[in-house]
C-alpha cells in the first residue's frame, strides 16, 4: 500500500451481488511514465495534483502500486453490438474505487488498459498510446463544451508494447465517471434470471444517480423514465455540436447520462445527417442523424430488462414500459427544437421557427456548409463576407431570420449572447486530433497541449482565420475513424 495522494475511496459497488463484478489484482507495468495529467480535474476530485503528477503518481495510475482504500474490480455487463447481444464485461478496465469529492460527489476511478480480467476473452487487457490520448482529448473537449461526459485524469505510458496490426507503445488512461453503470449492466443482470439481482441494481442506480426521484411507487418504471430524460438531454447536446459517437451500442449507454467510450467518434465538418466516420459502421446504423432513433432503440432494450420489476403481469408491464418508450420522440423533438432556437438566438415561440431551422439545415446540406462555422459565423454582428453566404437562398433565409429576431422583444445583444453560449467556435476537428496524435506518438506533446488549451474554452471569440476554426483542406480530411480505445 502507498500514501493516498488525497484519495478518499468509498466503494459502494462491491456491496452489490458478486455476480455483477469480479475482483481483479493490479498488474504492474515495466516503466510507467506520466504523459498527460489533468491538474484541474485532480483539484475537483480533491486530489493532490502536484504530488500525483510525478513518477510516484505515474506508478499508482499504472497499477504498479495500490492506493489505500482501493478494492480493484472488473465490472460485468452485456451489450447489443450493432444489434447483436453479446456478454461482455471490463476486458481491459479495472475500477480502482469510488472517490468522494470535496463537493460530496462520488466518482469512479478506473484504469483503462490496466491488464487482463476474467472478461478479457483472450485479449491482452492493454491499450495503445494513441487511442488513450484520443480519449483524453475528446472527453475533455466534451467537458469544455458543457456536455456530460466521463473525464480523463491521466495518460501513463507503460514502457511496454502492445501488438495490434503492428507493435504500438502501450499506455493506460485513468478514466473518471459518475459511474460505469450501463444499459448493458442491466442486460447482464437480466440474463442471470435472478429477480433479486435486478432489484438490487434498480435500487442502487436510483440511489446513486436519481435520489431526487425517490421514494418511488414503482422504482423500475421511475428509473426508466429518469434514464430516458438524461439520454434525451445528452443526445440533444451531441446534435447541437455535430458529435457522432460512432459505436452507440447498449454497453455504451450510461445510466448517469454521461457520454462514454470515445473510439471511432468524430465531429462533423460539412453538414449531412448521413455522416458516418466509423470504419466498422458499414450500414450507417450510428450516423449523425440516426443517433436519436438508435437511442430510443437502446432504451427499449433497457425497458425489456426491467419488465419483471415493473409489474408481475407481463402484459401490464409491457404496456407501462411501452408508454414511456413511445414518449421518447415527443421529449426529444421538444428539447431539440428548444436547443436549435438557442443556436439561432430565438426567444419565445413563433409559428415560423421550425421552418426557419429546417430550411437552414437543408441549405447547409445542399451547399456542404461547415456545421460548426456556419452557426458561429451568424453570431457575428458583422456577418462574414464569405462567398457561400452570398447565395440567393441563404440571403432569403437570412432576411427571414432577421425578421424573426425582430420579433424577439429582446435586444439583439441578448440573442447574440444566447447564440455564442450554444455555438462553439472550436470543436476537436478530426484532422486536428489526428495531427496531435501523430506528433505525440513521435514524442512531441506540444501539439496536443495546444489543442487541449483551445478546447478548454470553446465558446471564446476567435478570429475566423484561427487554425482551430479552420475546416480541413482536402488533403487533411479524415474520412474514417477506428476503434482502439
Amino acid at each position: 500500500m502507498t500514501r493516498p495522494f488525497g484519495f478518499q475511496f468509498d466503494n459502494s459497488y462491491i456491496h452489490l451481488p458478486e455476480d455483477l463484478f469480479s475482483r481483479c489484482p493490479l498488474q504492474p507495468v515495466k516503466a510507467p511514465q506520466m504523459v498527460l495529467f489533468n491538474r484541474s480535474l485532480a483539484g475537483e476530485l480533491g486530489l493532490d495534483g502536484e504530488a500525483l503528477d510525478s513518477p510516484a503518481g505515474a506508478a499508482i495510475l499504472a497499477g504498479n502500486e495500490q492506493i489505500d482504500g482501493s478494492d480493484p474490480i472488473a465490472q460485468a455487463y452485456a451489450g447489443h453490438q450493432f444489434g447483436n447481444l453479446t456478454m461482455l464485461g471490463d476486458g481491459r478496465a479495472i475500477l480502482l474505487g469510488e472517490q468522494l469529492t470535496p463537493d460530496g460527489a462520488r466518482r469512479d476511478i478506473q484504469l483503462k488498459g490496466g491488464g487482463r480480467t476474467v472478461f478479457s476473452r483472450g485479449g491482452d487487457g492493454r491499450a495503445a498510446l494513441g487511442p488513450m490520448l484520443r480519449e483524453f482529448i475528446i472527453s475533455e473537449a466534451m467537458h469544455g463544451l458543457g456536455i456530460p461526459s466521463t473525464r480523463s485524469l491521466a495518460v501513463v505510458a507503460t514502457g511496454e508494447s502492445v501488438l495490434r496490426e503492428t507493435a504500438l507503445p502501450g499506455a493506460i488512461l485513468t478514466r473518471v465517471a459518475a459511474s460505469h453503470l450501463r444499459v448493458g449492466t442491466f442486460q447482464y443482470a437480466a440474463g442471470r434470471q435472478n429477480p433479486a439481482l435486478l432489484e438490487a441494481l434498480v435500487d442502487y442506480t436510483l440511489n446513486r444517480h436519481y435520489p431526487d426521484r425517490q421514494p418511488a411507487d414503482n422504482p423500475a418504471l421511475t428509473l426508466l423514465d429518469a434514464v430516458m430524460d438524461s439520454q434525451v438531454d445528452l443526445i440533444v447536446h451531441w446534435m447541437r455540436v455535430g458529435f457522432i459517437h460512432g459505436v452507440l451500442n447498449t454497453d455504451n449507454v450510461t445510466l448517469s447520462g454521461e457520454s462514454i467510450d470515445y473510439g471511432p467518434c468524430a465531429f462533423m465538418d460539412s453538414f449531412d445527417p448521413d455522416t458516418v466516420f466509423s470504419s466498422i459502421d458499414h450500414q450507417g446504423r450510428y450516423a449523425y442523424g440516426n443517433q436519436p432513433t438508435i437511442t430510443q432503440w437502446n432504451l427499449s432494450r433497457f425497458a425489456e430488462t426491467l419488465l419483471p420489476m415493473i409489474d408481475e403481469d407481463v402484459d401490464s408491464a409491457i404496456e407501462k414500459a411501452t408508454a414511456i418508450i413511445k414518449s421518447f420522440s415527443e421529449r426529444y423533438s421538444e428539447k431539440w427544437l428548444a436547443m436549435m432556437k438557442k443556436k439561432l438566438g430565438l426567444f419565445g415561440d413563433d409559428p415560423v421557427d421550425e421552418t426557419l431551422i429546417t430550411d437552414l439545415l437543408e441549405w447547409m446540406k445542399t451547399h456542404q456548409a461547415d456545421y460548426t462555422n456556419t452557426f458561429r459565423d451568424i453570431t457575428s454582428e458583422h456577418f462574414p463576407a464569405d462567398g457561400i453566404y452570398q447565395d440567393d437562398d441563404f440571403s432569403n433565409w437570412h432576411q427571414r431570420w432577421q425578421a424573426r429576431l425582430g420579433r424577439n422583444q429582446k435586444p439583439l445583444k441578448s440573442s447574440l449572447c444566447l447564440m455564442r453560449n450554444h455555438n462553439p467556435a472550436v470543436v476537436p476537428r478530426n484532422h486536428r486530433v489526428a495531427e496531435a496524435l501523430t506528433a505525440a506518438e513521435q514524442g512531441d506533446l506540444a501539439v496536443t497541449t495546444s489543442l487541449l488549451e483551445a478546447l478548454a474554452d470553446p465558446y471564446a471569440e476567435r478570429d475566423p482565420d484561427d487554425r482551430y476554426r479552420q475546416p480541413p483542406a482536402p488533403e487533411e480530411q479524415v474520412c474514417q475513424t477506428f476503434c482502439g480505445t
